[in-house]
């Protein structure tokens, strides 16, 4: 190159040279390499500084990402191995706790059959503060020089993970990952998205139920699992179950070893758990034969169930439970009647004292003695000059009749609820009375849709009245007392143009009102009539039932006067019946001072509560559903009314 520059490069020009003439002196030749030297300017050795720097900045970045993967991956590993072992813990705890629980059974079992004891070896309750066998150390460094600095580096990395959120995650999907390959089933949500989920089983998922119970080894692990097949810590998690199928630590277990789990399907039972008490005969011969039974239902997938009954399939569960929660007491004899307001929670009670009292149910005033609250009268309904035996309010409640021992119905003008207790007396309250009849009136019956009265007597017969004055009786039934006295009266409510009473000779009839004829004589559900106390329709169906003093409630069809239910209700005569306005339920009130609710459809019993005390034997005489209100109310014979809700 120092060549080809020659020699006129360094010079500063010809014309200089010739006009200096000999005075002038030649440059000194250049060094070697100072012409390639003069190819390197500064600009350039910025551009290339800058260039390798850029260079080094992004191999430098893609270590750091590659660093940070490894890291997140090691992570990642850990939370599996700690997911592993959680899950290997809790599923050793449960089937120590199953096996300890089975041999006391099978111990129980024996004893109790063959009346010696079972020789299982030695019964140690399983324990759960060591972990011996069941815990594997977290991996050391190569270099115990580094320790300290490898510890700290994965502090904080955990940190980092955690304030980002993925170690939740990791957890989440390795132990998913656990799972299937356990043979255990992961939550609803974790399953591939075209899994179809079906009902639920005694509140347990199929999939959960099919998986769950004892595992057996049998054959070779499905493809899915495959990809964990080889991980060490996998097989040494594995090898920890082994001694599920040993038949020294269960008897009747299968024998037969592979190379892998399968789950043993259990059915669902609907019983009980074993450990709220005796198991059956028949739970406790499938034990005797080897199998868990019931105790299959203690898997990874309930381990928040109540051990309890299963109320929630249980159809009854939601039904209300009826409480006292007034009582009523200003009366000085027994309370014989009882009769709500249609709309207000108002209610009308007839004593033998020889009034009604008028209570508001929303002026109330709690009370020291009992968690029941008083209530005052307020108002008191005086015209008897006898015992007042029944009652009863027209359907918009404005207007009230009783009927009393002395043979008169009177007719009264319902006050307001908001009346003052002291107010002076209002003359216009009674409206007048009804009279016709000879002896103690048992019951009336007001009729909504022609506005008539029905009322039934001691002297035989039954009368229909016209409610809205204080003419005579429209209508006389039974005059001759062919069937009887009558004892009690109720309007069809399927067809209002029909009433049915009954007789002390255990005798019902159908009447026509409007012919005032006899329509059908219902049979005897007995071999010889009872007393029949109380008569009642429901309201809905073409169906009448009866109290009767034989302790019995028997049902009866309207359309043929055949029975066709018959049952014990009571330790004493039934004396009162009522059915809800839906006519879903019966209550029955009895001299053995109990108030049972009946479910009209099953004829079952679903609730029985004390309400009254004895009073020369006689307890309970009417009962009473509110038509609009949760309200229920009873008259006894020891003064009492008392209201629950």
């Amino acid at each position: 190159m120092d060549e080809q520059a020659g020699p006129g490069v360094f010079l500063s020009g010809g014309g200089g040279s010739g006009s200096g003439g000999t005075g002038s002196a030649r440059a000194p030749p250049p060094a070697d390499g100072a012409a390639a030297r003069a190819h390197y300017s500064i600009p350039g050795i910025l551009h290339f500084l800058q260039h390798e720097w850029a260079r080094f900045e992004v191999e430098r970045t893609q270590w750091e990402v590659e660093r940070a993967e490894l890291q997140a991956q090691i992570a990642f590993l850990q939370g599996e191995r700690r997911g592993q072992e959680n899950l290997k813990k809790d599923l050793v705890r449960r089937i120590k706790m199953l096996e300890y629980a089975l041999k006391q059974e099978r111990a129980k079992y024996h004893k109790l059959k063959y009346g010696t004891e079972l020789n299982q070896g030695e019964i140690r309750a399983p324990s759960y503060d060591s972990d011996e066998g069941n815990e594997i150390e977290a991996p050391s460094p190569p270099n115990s020089s580094h320790q300290l600095s490898w510890k700290q580096g994965r502090q904080l990395l955990r940190q980092y993970l955690q304030e980002v959120g993925y170690t939740d995650t990791i957890l989440d999907v390795k132990s998913q990952r656990v799972r299937v390959l356990l043979g255990l089933s992961g939550e609803p949500g974790d399953g591939p998205p075209d899994r179809r989920t079906g009902p639920m089983v005694n509140g347990t998922e199929p999939s959960s139920l099919k998986d769950s119970g004892m595992m057996v080894r049998k054959k070779p692990l499905s493809s899915s699992a495959s990809d964990l097949s080889d991980d060490p810590d996998t097989e040494e998690a594995l090898k920890g179950f082994d001694f599920l199928a040993s038949p020294d630590e269960l008897d009747g277990s299968d024998p037969r070893r592979g190379e892998d789990w399968e789950p043993m399907v259990f059915l669902p039972s609907g019983g009980k758990s074993f450990i709220l008490g005796r198991v059956d005969e028949a739970v406790s011969n499938e034990l005797a034969l080897g199998e868990l039974g019931e105790l299959a239902q203690l898997t990874v997938a309930n381990e928040a169930e109540s051990l309890g009954y299963d109320m929630a399939s249980n159809s009854e569960a939601l039904r209300k439970t009826w409480n006292p929660k007034f009582a009523l007491r200003s009366h000085f004899d027994s309370v014989r009647g009882l009769a709500f307001h249609p709309v207000e929670p108002v209610l009308v009670t007839a004593s033998d004292d020889h009034t009604l009292k008028l209570w508001n149910l929303q002026k109330t005033a709690p009370t020291k003695k009992c968690a029941a609250i008083d209530v005052e009268p307020i108002y008191t309904f005086r015209a008897h000059s006898g015992a007042v035996l029944s009652v009863t309010l027209s359907s918009s409640g404005a207007q009230c009749f009783s009927g009393g021992s002395d043979g008169t119905i009177q007719s009264w003008n319902t006050p307001s609820p908001n009346v003052d207790p002291y107010d002076s007396y209002e003359a216009s309250v009674l409206r007048g009375a009804l009279r016709g009849h000879s002896d103690a009136v048992w019951r009336l019956v007001y009729s909504s849709p022609h506005h008539r009265l029905l009322s039934a007597s001691a002297d035989g017969t039954v009368r229909l009245w016209n409610a809205a004055d204080v003419s005579p009786a429209l209508a006389v039934f039974n005059g001759n007392g062919d069937l009887g006295v009558a004892t009690s009266v109720d309007l069809v409510s399927s067809d209002p143009a029909y009433m049915v009473t009954s007789f002390d000779s255990g005798h019902i009839g159908l009447f026509n009102m409007e012919t005032q004829q006899l329509v059908l004589k219902f049979d005897s559900a007995g071999p010889c009539p009872c007393k029949i106390n109380r008569v009642l329709s429901h309201p809905t169906l073409p169906i009448t039932v009866t109290a009767q003093e034989d302790r019995h409630i028997q049902f009866f069809d309207n359309n043929t006067g055949k029975p066709i239910h018959s049952m014990v209700a009571h330790l004493d005569a039934v004396t009162c019946l009522s059915v809800d306005p839906n006519g879903l339920y019966l209550m029955s009130g009895s001299h053995d001072c109990s108030i049972r609710l009946w479910n009209m459809e099953s004829k079952t019993c679903i609730q029985e509560f004390t309400a009254h005390r004895k009073k020369f034997d006689e307890s309970i005489h009417d009962v009473a559903f509110h038509p609009t209100k949760c309200y229920i109310g009873t008259a006894g014979a020891d003064a009492l009314a008392k209201v629950f809700v």
